[in-house]
């Protein structure tokens, strides 16, 4: 336990820190960090007392709190409200920048008088604010929220279905509840449902026995079993026929089902995950998918932003994937190659991010991939073209790359064009 001021009540308030299964902060009123748990100091570094001991500081580096900068803060919530606080928050960590789940909890003295804030600090350990092989990855407002509802719901066996464009990254995000829910060490199965004919559909999902079928040599485990106790996760439900959807809600209502060829009821016990790209309300509409199943299934949504709409998360993406590219030659994007992609539309998602960056890697004579490869890049998607640029954004993209040059340091780069550096900040400014 880490004592950074103390009184009378104080001293007795901090000793409960020890008790929560977290890192833990004892706040003020003013938002001074006044003590802290041993995970705490585990976890995110000790910390010094004195005028740099406010939780704004320690956690983000502002000079002021959080709501007074642009964010959500979770103690001014909880000083309106009188009642615990939730709120997703990216912290500064020795290990860098790192998304965190906090839980602000008040403390009433014994005239009922709200004190002081216990902070709740849970690392959320699916997702990263930095370049990452193998977590989804963002930094964005978009991308925030939905770690908000992912951890929100990880935590129960409610059925989740996840909805978006195609190329999201909804299996991801599938794992991402899997692995945050208290079935994380059990399997996690997923059922591609695009692929799976009527007659194969059974086979898959309930297995079959042994001569159930012409071809049929051998008994086969279902991918339902395989995933007991753990998590199916059904990918483009959207795509399952209308005949074999009563079978599913069959399996999902009672938790049974029949391997083909076999008359004796098997259990199963899984968290079900759904995704589609497609309006299953309006397929329901139509008659194409099964209204009763939809209500199943769709417990709590949560829509998957596309790209275009958490364009600030294209570099850090753009990071991950070229590492996983080539992890012997290291690549980077230039400054103006990072904002060319920002500006593209991304009809295909990050699949088609993956595929921009993979023909830039294999194209590219140098470590460092600029403008010029990417626009080049683009224009290879058959039918597409890579986004225009005004003789504005062109210079203004140059300018970029020349700062990325030199370090930023404008003065180099108003030398090396023949401006005075009035003229470089002109040609800067916003248009």
């Amino acid at each position: 336990m880490q004592i950074i001021a103390s009184d009378h009540f104080l001293l007795d308030s901090a000793g409960m820190l020890d008790g929560f299964d977290y890192p833990a902060i004892l706040v003020s009123n003013r938002y001074e960090i006044l003590a802290a748990n041993d995970l705490y100091t585990k976890t995110f570094g000790s910390i010094t007392p004195g005028d740099s001991a406010y939780c704004y500081k320690v956690s983000h580096q502002y000079d002021r709190p959080c709501d007074q900068a642009g964010e959500s803060c979770p103690l001014a919530a909880c000083k309106k409200s009188g009642h615990r606080e939730k709120v997703l928050h990216i912290h500064n960590t020795p290990r860098g920048r790192e998304h965190v789940d906090v839980e602000m909890l008040p403390i009433f003295d014994a005239d009922g008088k709200l004190k002081y804030f216990v902070e709740l600090l849970k690392p959320v350990t699916h997702a990263s604010a930095q370049a990452s092989k193998e977590l989804m990855v963002g930094t964005s407002p978009a991308f925030n929220h939905l770690l908000e509802l992912i951890n929100r719901v990880a935590p129960s066996d409610a059925s989740v279905l996840l909805l978006g464009e195609s190329g999201t990254g909804k299996e991801l995000a599938a794992k991402a509840i899997h692995q945050s829910s208290v079935r994380k060490d059990k399997p996690f199965v997923t059922v591609e449902c695009a692929g799976l004919t009527e007659s194969l559909f059974e086979s898959e999902l309930f297995g079959h026995s042994k001569g159930a079928f012409t071809g049929a040599s051998y008994s086969k485990q279902g991918l339902v079993d395989a995933a007991n106790g753990g998590t199916l996760f059904l990918d483009e439900i959207g795509d399952i026929a209308l005949a074999q959807q009563v079978k599913l809600l069959r399996l999902i209502e009672t938790g049974t089902y029949r391997a083909v060829g076999n008359i004796e009821p098997k259990s199963t016990d899984f968290r079900l995950i759904c995704a589609t790209h497609k309006n299953l309300w309006e397929m329901v509409q139509k008659g194409d998918f099964r209204e009763d199943l939809y209500y199943r299934i769709n417990v709590f949504p949560i829509h998957l932003p596309a790209l275009r709409e958490r364009a600030d998360d294209i570099p850090l993406l753009a990071r991950s994937i070229m590492s996983k590219l080539n992890e012997r030659q290291p690549y980077t994007l230039s400054v103006s190659a990072e904002k060319l992609l920002m500006q593209y539309p991304f009809d295909g998602n990050v699949r088609e991010l993956r595929n921009i960056l993979e023909r830039a890697v294999l194209l590219a004579s140098t470590h460092e991939i600029d403008t010029e490869l990417i626009s080049t890049s683009m224009a290879s998607d058959i039918g597409k073209q890579a986004p225009t640029q005004d003789l504005r954004s062109i210079e203004h993209a140059h300018l970029l790359q020349l700062l990325s040059k030199h370090q930023g340091d404008k003065q180099a780069v108003a030398d090396e064009l023949g401006i005075s550096l009035r003229t470089l900040y002109r040609k800067m400014r916003p248009s």
